[in-house]
């Protein structure tokens, strides 16, 4: 890591020194050899209107795969500095799915100025695609596939791929369809090549093939392709007419912003897809500080437990130190298990009816590790602190009941969560964490005042 960015580091200077220099016939030859997400990376570290010049430098079909990788700002830089005429090419070379990626992200008047130098048919599919929710197939399909007919021969769908194929986002997979442009199944191009040239895609076509729905959810669509191992997929409206496709780069980005919108909501945050520094401080404030608040309100709860039970912890001060071990415990404990939950969850392993396995196996794995802590709790009390046996033993189990439960309840709400259409990643530390703390306290006191006789 270190080394590819000390290389990058002396490429940049290396630029730098033939930018001061206009020598921009070595930059073209440099970013010639390069590849365009590298090419980015380098674009990236200059100032707007250096990286602009740089940029203007690559080929036309270069510079449209660049600006795919570019982040919205830079993109929206570039829109509003060329003229109209670079900006029918960039769009002439984007992919469809690409197109409105980038114009989903753009202010009105870049996403005007983009439609306005498109040709009719593009902006009307731009516009039609636009309309899809976000999150949803539609909104991340692309229009530009292969299609075939039933009666084409191979020898015929070779030729018609070698003359449409450089618009297509990819010509590995074929798409049969009727006269009613309904899907009747797939050809790869291994099947096309190493059939007889009289074949037709008929004889040849693979009639079983999983498809989706436009408005069926982007998650869904994820896991689809990692059931199947799909490079892409089909998707139909609800007339069951193919209207675009799905590939695996699109897919790449759909797991990464459905794992960042899990991370921040398992941190107990409001998700958002802006990069950390290009974020703005009242946002954060604005994304972190409601859960805090209802956090916050909800462990009053364990505040008015522990005055509730003032009494015994007059009596017995050496009960209040271990309180934080106690709570922290079950918090931890509960937390390993939510999360395993949840991550099955996502990964369809588990579902509602699973309930009271999961409850079963959570009980004897927490029962054991509750053992095995208690065990241990007991010899480090008896040995280091100054109490009595019953202080120690009446901590001691609390830790067992407490771990135990902690594991089952750890266990058993993402799957509730799920049940009632929750998010199951709102089950993730923070709020398992609050929910142990009182149930830990109960449990603590109860076995105080059972196993101390103290009232």
């Amino acid at each position: 890591m270190e080394e590819t960015m000390m290389i990058e580091e002396t490429l940049v200077d290396i630029v730098k020194g033939l930018l001061a220099n206009n020598q921009y016939g070595k930059i073209r030859s440099m970013l010639l050899d390069m590849n365009y997400v590298d090419i980015e990376s380098l674009l990236a570290e200059f100032p707007s209107d250096e990286m602009l010049r740089i940029f203007r430098m690559l080929a036309k079909e270069t510079a449209a795969e660049v600006f795919t990788e570019m982040d919205s700002d830079m993109q929206q830089y570039i829109i509003e500095s060329i003229t109209d005429t670079e900006v029918g090419r960039i769009m002439d070379e984007l992919f469809m799915d690409d197109t409105v990626d980038f114009l989903e992200e753009m202010p009105a008047n870049v996403v005007r100025r983009v439609l306005a130098n498109t040709d009719e048919t593009t902006r009307k599919t731009i516009n039609q695609l636009l309309q899809y929710p976000d999150d949803c197939a539609g909104s991340i399909m692309t229009t530009e596939f292969v299609d075939l007919k039933r009666e084409t021969t191979a020898e015929e769908a070779l030729r018609h791929i070698r003359k449409t194929g450089i618009d297509k986002e990819t010509i590995n997979t074929c798409y049969v369809l009727s006269p009613q442009r309904h899907l009747e199944g797939v050809v790869s191009i291994r099947t096309l090549i190493l059939s007889k040239p009289e074949t037709t895609m008929a004889e040849i076509m693979d009639t079983n093939v999983k498809q989706i729905h436009t408005l069926d959810d982007q998650e869904t669509t994820a896991y689809l392709f990692r059931k199947y191992d799909l490079l892409s997929m089909p998707v139909v409206d609800k007339e069951n007419r193919l209207v675009g496709i799905i590939t695996i780069d699109d897919i790449v980005d759909v797991i990464e912003q459905e794992n960042t919108e899990d991370f921040h909501k398992m941190a107990a945050m409001t998700p958002t897809e802006e990069p950390y520094l290009k974020t703005g401080v009242f946002t954060l404030v604005k994304n972190r500080v409601t859960w805090l608040l209802v956090l916050m309100i909800s462990a009053t709860v364990t505040g008015m437990i522990i005055r509730h039970f003032e009494g015994a912890l007059s009596q017995v001060v050496a009960l209040t130190s271990y309180i934080p071990m106690l709570t922290g415990t079950a918090g931890n404990a509960g937390a390993q298990s939510s999360t395993m939950i949840i991550r099955s969850l996502a990964l369809n392993e588990l579902s509602f009816r699973d309930i009271t396995r999961v409850m079963w196996k959570e009980c004897r794995v927490g029962a054991s590790i509750a053992l095995v802590l208690s065990i241990v709790n007991l010899a480090r009390i008896m040995i280091f602190d100054n109490v009595s046996f019953p202080v120690a033993l009446t901590v001691c189990t609390s830790l067992f009941c407490i771990v135990t439960l902690a594991k089952i309840i750890g266990g058993m709400l993402p799957i509730l969560a799920e049940k009632i259409h929750l998010d199951p990643v709102v089950m993730a530390s923070p709020i398992i964490t609050t929910i142990l703390d009182a149930i830990s306290l109960i449990i603590y006191f109860r076995f105080a005042t059972m196993l101390l006789g103290i009232a």
